[in-house]
């Protein structure tokens, strides 16, 4: 029970160590990586995006913005507005200068439509007259009732294939403000679409553009949020559907929202030239790539270091309870078993004895005139005479043996699967090796002598019993002259 009850104590004591280490460890690194995570999130939100947004208005200011200060200076031209008044007689003339705006500002097509004789000017010549009744013209009616300046209108280009263009449609007035036709210049869909992809791999962030009324207006090859193309409603992506229900016009600011079970940040701003609005987000899983990674590490070297201080902690109990078994279980002079451990050992081979009905021999010691040694050369010399009998007992034995110092100088044999007669011989043997040598002490020598009980294991026999018989043939053995061996058999009732 005592041995059970220090395992229990040892096991208990690490299971509280490594519950502390883990959950101290765990805490730590949770703590460290939710904060590293918060200033992650906060950096996104507060600075990246912002940054990015800021960057790629400035790219959009270079790129798409361009050709809206270039229209309206197509469209406040003098030569223009002079030519139109002047009865628009040399047609060749609004051609070559249409042709030269398009070389010189690197626009994909530059037009003017008349409102006095509705005809379409074309950098290639003549392309048309405007019919506002048909749906291919529309966009000139919408123009002419607009109140703002100019729009910007994703249409096919009838002077190029019918390629799709991103058109920007300017007001053409007088000087009194009455509307004289529409000029403007054109860049292709395609041409934008490389724009923003261009900014969506340099930034490492998804741009696209939305309108007033929440609808995708230009994205990159790729597509928008969930492969969105333009023309497609933000409340019709599932993802933003409830970013929508919160937003359901575009407005200037930070958002976030959940997409494949990631977290995205969404950073919007609205472009007045435009008339849009531009939204950058970003997945936060790449950003947490490295904290994700940090922690993971962290928990590996915590583990690793618990399992050193565990290791440590364990080797160390494992030594203190062995050097307390040690001294609990050994006499502290002799080094053999104390009376404790005899008692555990004897009872432990009394049951194998019995089970197996084996023979067992018990062999009781007692050095003689030992309290005279002690008297003569004191108890240090009587310590050290114990300790070399001690070893000779040792080396006069079978490592199955259990040997004891029963007190004083007092020591007791069990031989395990000995007859006594065996036991006798033993015995003998150990006397007479006693009685031949010589133990010294601080360069004395001294001869001893020691008297031997003996008696053998019997039917119904208990340890005491057992030791009782060998103590009264140890007494004749003292009784009868000492230095010799006494067996004392077994009573009538335990034959």
């Amino acid at each position: 029970m005592p041995l059970r009850s220090a395992l229990f104590s040892q096991r208990s004591l690490l299971l509280t160590l490594l519950l502390l280490l883990g959950c101290g460890f765990l805490a730590t690194s949770l703590v460290s990586y939710y904060a590293s995570r918060s200033a992650i999130r906060d950096g996104i939100i507060n600075t990246e995006l912002p940054l990015t947004s800021d960057t790629v208005y400035s790219e959009i200011q270079k790129d798409l913005i361009r050709p809206i200060v270039v229209s309206s200076m197509l469209a406040q031209n003098t030569l223009l507005r002079d030519w139109t008044l002047a009865g628009e007689h040399d047609p060749e003339v609004m051609t070559r200068y249409l042709s030269e705006v398009e070389r010189q500002q690197r626009a994909y097509t530059a037009f003017y439509v008349s409102e006095a004789s509705g005809i379409y000017y074309q950098a290639k010549g003549i392309l048309k007259k405007i019919d506002p009744s048909t749906p291919r013209d529309l966009w000139y009616a919408r123009v002419k009732q607009m109140q703002a300046p100019y729009e910007i209108n994703v249409d096919m280009d009838m002077a190029n294939k019918d390629r799709m263009t991103v058109f920007i449609n300017y007001k053409v007035l007088d000087e009194q403000n009455r509307f004289m036709g529409a000029a403007g210049v054109g860049l292709t869909v395609d041409a934008v679409v490389k724009l923003i992809d261009a900014y969506q791999l340099r930034y490492k962030r998804s741009v696209y553009f939305v309108d007033p009324r929440g609808q995708i207006v230009l994205t990159g090859s790729t597509g928008g949020p969930e492969g969105a193309r333009p023309g497609t409603t933000l409340q019709s992506i599932p993802s933003l559907a409830r970013l929508v229900e919160r937003m359901p016009i575009p407005s200037t600011g930070s958002r976030e929202y959940q997409r494949d079970d990631q977290l995205h940040f969404l950073n919007v701003r609205f472009i007045p030239e435009l008339d849009w609005y531009l939204f950058v987000e970003k997945p936060v899983g790449a950003s947490l790539d490295g904290v994700k990674q940090s922690l993971y590490l962290n928990l590996a070297i915590c583990a690793i270091i618990s399992a050193v201080v565990l290791a440590m902690i364990n080797g160390m109990v494992r030594r203190h309870q062995d050097g307390i078994q040690e001294l609990a279980t050994l006499d502290s002079l002799t080094h053999l078993h104390n009376r404790r451990a005899f008692d555990l050992l004897a009872a432990q081979a009394l049951l194998d004895a019995e089970r197996g009905a084996l023979p067992l021999t018990a062999v009781l010691i007692d050095l003689d005139h030992f309290k005279e040694l002690n008297d003569t050369h004191g108890h240090l010399a009587g310590d050290e005479v114990l300790r070399q009998f001690a070893r000779l007992l040792e080396g006069s034995l079978r490592q199955a043996d259990i040997l004891c110092r029963w007190g004083g100088e007092e020591f007791v044999v069990l031989l395990k699967d000995t007859e006594l007669a065996k036991g006798m011989a033993v015995a003998e043997k150990i006397r007479q090796r006693t009685e031949r040598s010589e133990f010294t002490f601080d360069a004395s020598r001294v001869s001893l002598t020691a008297s031997f009980g003996v008696t053998g294991l019997a039917s119904g026999d208990t340890l005491r019993s057992l030791i009782a018989r060998a103590d009264q043939a140890l007494y004749r053995a003292k009784q009868s002259g000492r230095n010799r061996v006494c067996s004392e058999p077994a009573s009538p009732e335990h034959a």
